[in-house]
């Protein structure tokens, strides 16, 4: 993720949380003379392509019409794609366009997933850590491999058979009270502005800034704009086919600008000893030691001190912080509550573990060559250098992936993989949107509107989108002077101050009936008021520039993986003893809403009520429609014919009558609607708003076995990650280097 440049709006907010970014102190740092970076024969290979002739701007460093053209060819396959999704889809309902109507297969539920999270940010934030600090960062996709699986088999269970549509939903249904659900949903939104929506408009904007030149306000509108129509029109059917087809792209794209990168510095064997020697040209004399390379730069899991990974701090801390992300975070279960089944769901967050393994080689190992390649511009420490660069004088690591884009890639392939990057940022921001205006319209809104139509729901849902993008506008001027060029740990140290309280109050919902409402709602208050003192003090007190003494509280220093750890054990401790305290929650609220309740076919009391009143209300119209208008044949006659454009308009923006739409049409088809009304109503019990309702979690014996032999392979290959690339000296195994 990239910060964007602004030098008069640095205030203390630069310094957000960098202790973990400080260098120890070390022995004597050899002097910038005593490097040759990159290695001779490689300076002279970059000098012959005038890639360190830093001053000057080829024109290959730009897009040409060849580019242009593939970039307009790419959006032009999305747009179709987008568009036969939302010609297939049901979009005039409340699940059909929030949930897809829930017939998602697995590999879309999975493609959807990794695209979701693996933005344009990711492209700057990863590869720019990658090109600061090394390997470290892998961390973070392996955690989240194994996050996903227990997503896929604790929490998704039991949010299915409890037949939720979002998540503070299902915790109003687990303790009946709707003050937790109002505060989940506002604070969820409130995270994907201060986590998401922001940072990832200047992801792109910076691709956009890089390449074109633009100013970076325009970039941000241009993205804006069309992301906005996407996700305002198209619902999350939409939003998953397109992430879907990006996706592939998306793979193969920076997967060739991963083998043009290794085969300049001379193949994955140099890859260590060019990048131990990539530093800047100038380096002031104060900053020696934050100008090269750490020693343990290729370590995964460091000491437990450590300023970037201590594993003690990872393992416990960032986890939490990771469960809320994949198993609490509305943006990422919504994909997998629009499976057509429980194994398509799991099957799902499989498919997306293992394009987690990805992200090493597709981001991460060419934001490290992109050092290499240009030491002076991704690993500059004088701030008059990096304000030359890149127009922000803390650091221009962000920049490591679109310079060795524009760099490498020949002309077509530039601006394919350029069209990704954008697309990329868009359906993660078409995401997030749906995500959020899923939350207003149907944790929020209901609650000042008991009877609100399924029209007023729509256009409310579709309003909430351009209310969070006039937010996330004002919120960026603060992002882009933070954290030292390094955005992606950003996310990770706001979350660390936020999340761990949301993830341990649904672990004790899901996995403890004796919590009860009183319980989590206390804790999650203590909770946040803990995280938001911390964030406070973090605004307070700045950050000591590299090789500058900490002088800060002690609570201020704690590195942000500790003070997670610390901030949801103080979550759980207070929830268990409120509610051990006071009364146990009624037995009603824990059918089907625990893992050991989740196969339980008792009928729910509120359930029942809400399928009753469904069925009354369908009845009704139904009444209506029949008396007023005889039979179907002379009510359609009735009805005035619309123009081509009416029409147009009306299908595009997905406001169709529900009555009308393919989805319906296809469960009605060969019904006659006065002689079959029982029966529409009756299956109406099951499908209301014409919509399955996936309520049941039973798998065949095939589909456990396949799924939990996979299941086995991939925790296998992520704990080898773990180990083997945390022992000192791995490369040297793999090489056999003396």
């Amino acid at each position: 993720m990239d910060r964007e440049d602004d030098q008069t709006d640095r205030s203390n907010f630069r310094r957000l949380l960098s202790n973990q970014f400080q260098f120890p102190s070390p022995p004597p740092p050899p002097s910038p003379q005593s490097f040759s970076s990159p290695s001779s024969s490689l300076r002279s290979n970059l000098e012959n392509d005038h890639h360190l002739d830093h001053n000057h701007q080829s024109p290959e460093d730009h897009l040409d019409l060849f580019d242009y053209s593939v970039i307009g060819f790419y959006f032009l396959l999305i747009i179709i794609t987008g568009l036969i999704a939302m010609r297939k889809s049901n979009r005039s309902t409340v699940h059909g366009y929030f949930l897809a109507g829930r017939y998602m297969q697995w590999p879309l539920v999975g493609a959807s997933v990794f695209a979701s999270n693996i933005g344009s940010e990711h492209f700057i934030g990863l590869a720019g850590s990658g090109a600061a600090a090394g390997i470290s960062v892998v961390a973070f996709e392996i955690n989240a491999l194994l996050i996903l699986q227990l997503c896929g088999w604790v929490f998704i269970p039991v949010f299915i058979a409890s037949k939720v549509c979002t998540l503070p939903g299902y915790i109003s249904k687990r303790f009946g009270s709707s003050r937790i659900q109002i505060y989940l949903a506002a604070l969820s939104m409130l995270l994907y502005i201060f986590t998401k929506i922001s940072v990832n408009l200047f992801s792109g904007a910076i691709f956009i800034q890089q390449t074109i030149g633009w100013d970076i306000y325009w970039s941000i509108l241009l993205l804006l704009s069309v992301t906005s129509v996407c996700t305002i029109t198209g619902g999350l059917s939409a939003v998953m086919w397109t992430e879907t087809a990006q996706s592939i792209i998306m793979i193969f794209g920076s997967g060739t600008l991963t083998i043009l990168a290794l085969n300049k510095i001379g193949g994955f064997r140099n890859l260590y000893k060019e990048y131990m020697k990539a530093v800047p040209s100038i380096i002031p004399a104060n900053l020696t030691e934050c100008a090269v390379p750490k020693p343990n730069s290729f370590l995964l899991l460091r000491s437990i001190n450590d300023p970037d990974m201590p594993w003690l701090g990872f393992i416990l801390g960032q986890t939490t912080a990771s469960i809320w992300y994949w198993c609490t975070d509305q943006m990422m279960v919504q994909r997998l509550l629009a499976a057509k089944s429980l194994s398509h769901s799991q099957g799902g967050v499989l498919f997306a573990g293992y394009l987690k393994l990805l992200p090493f080689f597709l981001i991460i190992l060419p934001g490290m060559i992109s050092r290499i390649l240009y030491p002076n511009e991704v690993a500059c420490v004088a701030p008059e250098e990096c304000l030359k660069y890149c127009q922000n004088e803390n650091s221009c690591s962000n920049t490591a992936y679109p310079k060795l884009v524009l760099g490498l890639m020949p002309s077509p392939l530039k601006g394919l993989l350029m069209s990704v990057m954008l697309a990329a940022l868009m359906s993660d921001l078409s995401s997030i949107f749906n995500s959020s205006s899923t939350l207003f319209t149907c944790d929020i809104w209901p609650l000042f509107r008991k009877k609100a139509s399924n029209m007023e729901l729509m256009v409310v849902g579709r309003a909430f989108v351009v209310v969070m993008i006039l937010i996330s506008i004002a919120w960026i001027p603060i992002i882009q002077s933070m954290q030292n060029g390094q955005l992606y740990l950003y996310i990770q140290d706001v979350g660390s101050n936020l999340a761990p309280p949301i993830a341990a109050i649904y672990i004790m919902a899901v996995l403890f009936k004796r919590v009860n409402e009183p319980g989590v709602f206390w804790a999650l208050m203590v909770g946040l008021l803990v995280g938001c003192a911390r964030m406070f003090l973090n605004l307070i007190y700045n950050e000591p520039n590299c090789g500058d003494l900490d002088v800060r509280p002690y609570f201020v220093r704690i590195h942000y993986m500790y003070f997670a750890i610390i901030l949801f054990w103080i979550t759980v401790i207070i929830c268990f003893m409120i509610s051990y305290l006071t009364q146990p929650p009624k037995e009603y609220l824990l059918i089907r809403t625990t893992y050991w309740s989740r196969y339980d076919k008792t009928e729910r009391l509120d359930e029942v009520g809400e399928e009753n009143e469904s069925i009354e209300k369908n009845h009704a119209t139904n009444t209506i429609s029949i008396s007023n208008h005889g039979d179907c044949e002379s009510n359609n006659q009735s009805l005035p014919e619309k123009n081509f454009v009416q029409k147009f308009i009306v299908w595009f923006c997905g406001l169709e009558s529900s009555k009308t739409n393919k989805f319906n049409d296809d469960v009605n088809n060969n019904l006659d609607c006065i002689e079959n009304i029982d029966e529409n109503l009756q299956s109406d019990r099951i499908k209301p708003n014409g919509i399955k309702q996936i309520g049941s979690i039973e798998q065949t014996m095939k589909e456990k076995i396949i799924l939990t032999s996979a299941l086995v392979i991939i925790i296998f290959l992520a704990f080898f990650i773990y180990i083997f690339f945390s022992i000192p000296n791995w490369w040297k195994i793999i090489f056999d280097m003396s």
